[in-house]
């Protein structure tokens, strides 16, 4: 049931005018501009760190701090087990030909392909952000102990409601319901990332009521229809990632925005080719070839392995070879500011919740 008042209460508690949080997407998508518009627009703004080197951390919190001093947040991924490394050489002769076809150098693995976590900690405890979020699993308890003690707001992301209740145990302020159908990664962690594929609409009220914190849904909530859904499901925020792509403070280059205007219901799906670990994007040629052929590395070894080829694809606008994150919500996507969409998602979803009320 809608308890009307765990909105404001969860709201106030981010320090923000709306628990509407702007999800953390990695690789430049989501950056300080982004994250600066959506808090002054009464949301909570996302940095997400996860590739980001510590000195970059510090960067990115000064510059969202010259042009807000309102509440956000900074994500990363929580280490994960360390898995033996595959042999590249299927993959990279693959790759082989996408890099000369970009004059690019030949690929090869990088040797550390993410920043160490536990200076990237450090990063954010210097900066001391509102919320610190992450995804993947569960951090040590020492880092939580350290973030709790500098108070700042904890939130960890579940897929079912298995890793729901290890996030609760763990001392969490928050958790994130992630649905099938979000965009980007996929933040299982507590055994095979299929038993975390439960949708929006199945997985939120099913964490609610096994949990007593707060819950966030996540998962192909792209307008006030989708909010007001959450919110009789018993959530007391939602998260929206994919909505906010086409933003004109997101880090989405035109190459990509032009494909999330075409994109529809069926356009993205579930695939380890962009990183080794499995991710909701449109399909283009990098992942259907890997996929095709059964070349595949571990997370993060395919990450390194495809990294030069993605960034150089970007740059270039050929989506051939890009990362193109999206959720299944993507047909709903809109062009625009950030603060003009958080105005209209508050808008839509008391119109929604006035016409469900009757």
């Amino acid at each position: 049931m809608m308890d009307p008042q765990a909105w404001r209460r969860f709201a106030e508690r981010l320090g923000a005018q709306h628990p509407i949080i702007q999800a953390p997407m990695a690789g430049g998508l989501s950056p300080p501009e982004l994250a600066a518009a959506v808090a002054d627009a009464g949301g909570l703004g996302s940095l997400g760190a996860a590739d980001a080197p510590p000195e970059a951390i510090r960067s990115q919190a000064k510059a969202v701090r010259a042009r807000t001093s309102r509440p956000y947040a900074i994500n990363l991924f929580a280490p994960r087990a360390s898995v033996p490394p595959a042999d590249p050489k299927p993959v990279l002769a693959l790759l082989e030909r996408f890099h000369a076809e970009l004059g690019l150098p030949e690929p090869q693995v990088a040797e550390a392909p993410l920043p160490d976590f536990m200076q990237q900690v450090e990063a954010v405890l210097e900066v001391a952000p509102t919320v610190f979020s992450f995804t993947f699993g569960i951090p040590p308890v020492a880092v939580l102990k350290e973030v709790r003690a500098r108070g700042i707001f904890i939130i960890g992301t579940a897929t079912n409601v298995r890793e729901a209740l290890a996030l609760e145990a763990a001392g969490v302020d928050a958790i994130v319901a992630q649905g099938s159908e979000a965009g980007g990664h996929r933040g299982s962690f507590g055994g095979a990332f299929e038993a975390g594929m439960v949708g929006t609409l199945a997985l939120v009220p099913q964490v609610v009521d096994a949990v007593r914190l707060p819950v966030i849904a996540s998962g192909g909530i792209m307008d006030g229809r989708g909010i007001a859904a959450a919110r009789v499901l018993g959530a007391a925020g939602v998260q929206l990632g994919t909505a906010f792509l086409r933003c004109q403070e997101c880090g989405t280059v035109p190459a990509h925005r032009e494909l999330l205007r075409e994109a529809r219901d069926e356009s993205s799906r579930i695939t380890r080719a962009l990183t080794g670990r499995p991710a909701r994007a449109i399909p283009n040629v990098l992942t259907t070839t890997l996929e095709e052929a059964g070349a595949w590395l571990p997370y993060p070894q395919l990450h390194g392995a495809t990294r030069a080829l993605k960034v150089a694809a970007s740059q270039r606008g050929d989506t051939r070879y890009m990362a193109l994150w999206a959720g299944q919500g993507v047909g709903l996507s809109r062009d625009g500011s950030a603060a003009d969409l958080v105005r209209t998602l508050v808008a839509e979803t008391e119109a929604a919740l006035a016409m469900a009320r009757g």
